[in-house]
């Protein structure tokens, strides 16, 4: 069975910083996995990938900002950290494991 969660969203003002969380069940352990967020009335788009257990790439939107990483020790486990928050920001946030597996996603909210 696949499971995939995301937690850690919430409220920020525009210049704070959050950190998300994804777990995935075990079968996914091998698995690379990506960030993405969709906001109201557009796209789900990418904005950060783990390749393996250490390398990471990002989207032009938010690099610089966040930071992608992953527990290497069981690889199940991965974070985002956002700093210096825009209301752009504002979007729902998802993990993705293995091209497919998705999570439910995670509210963050950028607002003063």
């Amino acid at each position: 069975q696949v499971q995939v969660m995301e937690s850690g969203g919430g409220f920020v003002q525009p210049g704070g910083s959050l950190q998300l969380s994804c777990v995935g069940s075990e079968n996914l352990r091998t698995c690379d996995m990506a960030w993405y967020r969709q906001a109201p009335g557009k796209q789900r788009e990418w904005i950060a990938g783990i390749i393996g257990s250490d390398r990471t790439i990002y989207a032009d939107s938010v690099r610089g900002r966040f930071t992608a990483s992953r527990d290497k020790a069981v690889n199940t486990t991965a974070w985002l950290q956002m700093s210096g928050l825009e209301i752009g920001d504002t979007a729902a946030y998802y993990c993705r494991f293995c091209g497919r597996y998705w999570g439910q996603g995670t509210q963050v909210t950028v607002s003063s």
